[in-house]
This record gives C-alpha cells, sequence and structure tokens, in this order.
C-alpha cells in the first residue's frame, strides 16, 4: 500500500512543479513584450503585434568554410575601394589646383611682360628720335587705293611686300646681352632677347634677332611685335627709308596683328622725317579710319599732333 501511495505523490508533484516554471518563464517574456510595446507605442495599444517575419534560422557552417558571409566580404572590397577613391579625388583636386595656380602665374607673368614692353618701347606714341642719312634713297610715296581704307594702303609700283635689304649685324652670341631664361615659349624668349638688344641700342643685331621671330614663328603674336620693333630700330638708327618699308610690311601682312595700329603711326612719322608731309597726312587717315576702335587715347592725341607738325588739311 505505502508504495503505490508514493507513487501517486511523486507524479502529481512533478506537473505541478514543471507548471511553475514553464508559467514564470511565461510571464516573463510577457513583462518583456509589454516593455518593447510601450516603446514602440508610446501612446499606448491594447492589441500586440503578431511578427509578419520570423528570424530564419542560423545555418551551422561545415568546417573550413569562409569565416564572413559573402555580402560581408563583398561590403570590406567595397569600402576599401571607397577609401581608395576619396584618395584619388583628393590627389586629383590637388594637382588641378596647382595646375590652375601655374597658369595664373603665367598669365599675371605675361600680362606684367607686355605692359612693361609697351610702356618701354613708347605705347604708341611717336617719340622715336631719328634722322634721314645723306644718300639714303627715299621709298615711293604710299597712296591711298581703292575704298578709301579698310587696309588698302598700297605702294605705288611696288608689286608686293618690299623686304629691307640684308643689313650687316654684329653677332649675337657676342653681344654682352643677356638672354632671357627659358619659359617654354621659344618665340616669347627671342621676341624678348630682340627688345633687349634694341633698348640697349644695339640696332644691327636686334633687326636681325627680331627678323628670326618674323620668319620663325609668323602665326604667334609676337611676330607682329617683331616686325613693328625692327622698323623702330631702322628708325632709331637713322634709317627711315627701311623703316618706312618695315612699318608697310607688317600692316600689310598683318593688319590683325597687335601691333598693326603702331606701324602705321611710326610709317607716318618716319614719311615726315624723309620730308614726305603729304604722304604721312595720308597715312594718319587711314590710321584712324582701319583701326579707330583700336588706337587709345594716346594715341589718338599723337595722331593730333603730328597732323598738325604735317600742316594736314
Amino acid at each position: 500500500m505505502t508504495l503505490p501511495l508514493l507513487a501517486a505523490g511523486l507524479a502529481v508533484s512533478v506537473p505541478a512543479t514543471a507548471q511553475s516554471g514553464l508559467d514564470g518563464r511565461v510571464n516573463k517574456l510577457e513583462r518583456e513584450m509589454r516593455a518593447v510595446q510601450r516603446k514602440v507605442f508610446p501612446g499606448g495599444a491594447l492589441a500586440q503585434v503578431e511578427p509578419q517575419i520570423t528570424a530564419p534560422q542560423t545555418p551551422l557552417e561545415a568546417p573550413g568554410s569562409p569565416a564572413g558571409s559573402p555580402i560581408a566580404n563583398l561590403e570590406a572590397r567595397v569600402a576599401a575601394l571607397e577609401s581608395q577613391q576619396m584618395t584619388l579625388t583628393g590627389q586629383v583636386e590637388q594637382a588641378q589646383y596647382k595646375l590652375r595656380q601655374a597658369e595664373e602665374a603665367f598669365n599675371a607673368y605675361k600680362r606684367a611682360t607686355d605692359a612693361r614692353l609697351t610702356a618701354l618701347e613708347g605705347g604708341g606714341a611717336g617719340t622715336a628720335p631719328a634722322s634721314a642719312v645723306e644718300g639714303e634713297i627715299p621709298p615711293p610715296a604710299p597712296s591711298r587705293g581703292p575704298g578709301n581704307g579698310g587696309g588698302t594702303l598700297q605702294l605705288p609700283g611696288s608689286g608686293g611686300a618690299a623686304t629691307p635689304p640684308a643689313t650687316a649685324a654684329a653677332d649675337v652670341s657676342a653681344t654682352g646681352v643677356e638672354k632671357p631664361a627659358p619659359s617654354g615659349d621659344p618665340a616669347e624668349d627671342a621676341y624678348v632677347y630682340g627688345y633687349r638688344l634694341w633698348a640697349a641700342k644695339q640696332y644691327g643685331a636686334a633687326e636681325k634677332q627680331l627678323k628670326t621671330v618674323v620668319d620663325k614663328y609668323p602665326k604667334h603674336r609676337r611676330a607682329s611685335w617683331a616686325q613693328n620693333l625692327i622698323g623702330r630700330a631702322y628708325l632709331d638708327d637713322g634709317k627711315p627709308s627701311l623703316a618706312s618699308i618695315a612699318f608697310y610690311d607688317n600692316y600689310k601682312k598683318m593688319p590683325d596683328g597687335e601691333r598693326a595700329p603702331d606701324s602705321l603711326f611710326y610709317l607716318a612719322d618716319a614719311l615726315v622725317q624723309l620730308k614726305k608731309p603729304k604722304d604721312a597726312c595720308e597715312v594718319y587717315s587711314e590710321l584712324t579710319d582701319v583701326y579707330a576702335d583700336r588706337i587709345s587715347a594716346s594715341m589718338k592725341a599723337d595722331v593730333q599732333r603730328g597732323r598738325a607738325a604735317a600742316k594736314c588739311s
């Protein structure tokens, strides 16, 4: 009798103990869920939200498989590529910034050089002193071509562009005038050296040097400057006849050049020195007709003074 009763008591006590343990776990989960609901639904919610998506079962990885998933590895590689791209982008931006700085510095140097050379050359003012040389044969008088302007000034009977005869020049390498440091633009360097020779009053060497600029770089902007300065060198060397030919060539061959208006102005000056005031007046008229919108106020004033000195009507 005792053994059956003991077995029945054990059978009743075990389910009760298991039930009480399960109830405690369920109560704990319900309390935690209510706490989560209070966070998710601050205004309160009576109905509990049933999950629509259940967490997938985590598969067991076989021994020897990769430590990370393929997506994690791909994200790591993408992150590394983005980091490299940011580094390269920064380097490219720095290189572009340095390039802009170099271009701005070169443009500033170019503008300063042009301004300095223009000021030293007289800025288009007729200030070049020269006197006719005895025995020098003056060129034919220029006349207005058909159309009364527009770059039609011609030398009668010339039959084409006149070329000054070769002039004996000093050895450029032995002039003692310092050559400019290479700037990467050989036409610019050649012109600057020719200008320095002219400023040093080595007119023969300057003519030779400047002629190389015109011959080798006829499309360069300095070609017009060089041809004009060749005429200035002849004029300063007391050769107004050769100067007039050089100035006329610059106007005829490069009418759109930067120094074409200056060449017309100095052509009139050379003709005045050659005792041809009437022809000089025609050149002044050509200058104001063709380059009215390009000549500066100071040149216009110089033209008025030149016309008055030549007694132009």
